[in-house]
């Protein structure tokens, strides 16, 4: 098989293998993360605290919509990672076809459910009625888009599982700089307003995907795209809906309970809103050596489970949580030490620096816990168990969160109450998933089998 541009996992260093995978996509998740936070930089110094605070109110929204398709994605490159490991050519190409068949459907409904749904939703979370406008205009035109955000992730889903993080990098950061252009150009210079953030995010990911539609068009032949091919196999399409449903509702479930949490930031005010909405920003940055590592991750056990590879796959585990954690850790470090800097960066008014820096001093510390239970939702992805990681967020990360926050902002209505819901749900998930880990058969099983 041609690995021109594409890695097997299935030998060679275990370190090399998957900092090599993961490298690339650090880079290129960082990019994605620059023009994310492009958008809220540039409206907070152009436009001001309630632009700002609108765009930070549908972040969580933003997520809960687009999570889903997600995670469905990743089930998809689960599916895709374990044929090319094993080799299995004439399955790879039904499941890269069907991938892609399913990602245009997936993209079509995203765009439906989300300009019709945008209004409603924002007043249910109770959004401010003076941020209410700007946060349907933003939402709307994000969503207009959707076709391009899910055949992204799922055409980067393919090239990732056959090993190749290089090619998104390099999209990305083409992107990330259209993006960032267009963004000073028409809020900066012609005073668009929100819509054109939104506008901005949106061209750039039409972009993006192209240029990833283009590289699977001409990948080596065993997993090339072709436009003819393109169509749904009931079988394949069975495999990738159960590895990426969990993974799917995993992400719409935690989305859910944010969203809750963003509701409950938003009775605090504007201030509150855009503040915490900065510091959203930020927490960003935590969470590329961690989507790196437990990306590179399920790759890596995905195709060494794929090649029977039982022992390499658990010592990857290992090395992929020692490097996340400490990684994890010294990003939280420099956020708590900088963190009225950075806040400032983004709107310099005292209220939304003291909100913002509230909630990453309170957070930073505890970062190598949510590394934790990211690398291992991951990891027991690749080994096909993408059922446990569901199971294990929606009790801690949605209903243990919102049961916390339901009562502890009712006894002592500070929004302290509510940013300390984020580290004890994290030190939660970690002790199951440590104590899951330390109990169950979940290589040696299937090594039996």
């Amino acid at each position: 098989m041609s690995t021109s541009s594409s890695t097997l996992m299935t030998d060679g260093a275990i370190w090399k293998r998957i900092i090599m995978f993961a490298v690339p996509l650090f880079w290129g998740n960082l990019f994605q993360q620059l023009y994310n936070t492009a958008d809220s930089l540039i409206v907070g110094n152009f436009i001001g605290n309630a632009a700002l605070a609108a765009v930070s109110s549908s972040g969580n929204l933003i997520f809960l919509m687009v999570g889903f398709f997600n995670g469905m994605a990743i089930g998809a490159g689960v599916v895709i990672a374990k044929f090319f490991g094993a080799l299995d050519i004439a399955n790879l190409q039904k499941a890269i076809h069907t991938t892609v068949a399913f990602g245009l459907i997936c993209g079509t409904v995203l765009t439906a459910v989300g300009v019709i749904a945008a209004p409603q939703i924002l007043i249910w979370m109770g959004t401010p009625a003076e941020v209410l406008p700007n946060s349907i205009t933003y939402f709307r035109i994000y969503f207009a888009g959707s076709l391009a955000f899910a055949m992204y992730n799922f055409f980067v889903g393919i090239l990732q599982s056959v090993g190749d993080s290089r090619h998104p990098l390099i999209y990305l950061v083409i992107s990330s700089i259209v993006n960032i252009v267009l963004d000073l150009v028409l809020i900066a210079i012609f005073h668009f307003g929100v819509g054109a953030a939104a506008l901005a995010t949106v061209i750039s990911q039409f972009i993006s995907a192209f240029l990833c539609l283009w590289q699977l068009l001409h990948s080596p032949e065993e997993f090339r795209l072709s436009i003819r091919k393109i169509r749904l196999d009931g079988a394949m399409l069975k495999q990738i809906i159960t590895n990426g449903l969990p993974a799917g509702l995993q992400n719409s479930i935690i989305s859910i309970a944010n969203v809750f949490v963003q509701a409950n930031i938003n009775q605090f005010g504007q201030m509150a809103v855009a503040g915490c909405g900065s510091y959203s920003k930020i927490q960003g940055f935590v969470f590329l050596p961690i989507t790196c590592f437990s990306l590179a991750l399920t790759t890596f056990i995905s195709q060494n489970l794929g090649a029977k590879q039982y022992e390499r796959a658990k010592k990857g585990t290992v090395f992929g949580i020692i490097c996340t954690l400490i990684m994890a850790e010294l990003v939280g470090v420099c956020i708590y030490t900088f963190a009225p800097n950075l806040i400032a960066a983004f709107n310099a008014t005292p209220e939304v620096v003291a909100f913002g820096t509230a909630q990453a001093r309170t957070d930073a510390f505890f970062y190598f816990l949510l590394a934790f239970s990211h690398c291992m939702a991951g990891i027991l992805r690749g080994a096909g168990k993408s059922t446990v990681p569901m199971v294990v967020m929606m009790v801690c990360w949605c209903i243990i969160r919102i049961s916390y926050i339901s009562i502890a902002v009712r006894i002592i209505p500070d929004i302290q109450m509510i940013f300390w819901a984020y580290p004890l749900t994290w030190l939660l998930s970690s002790v199951t998933f440590f104590i899951y880990y330390r109990k169950s058969d979940w290589i040696h099983g299937l090594e039996r089998g």
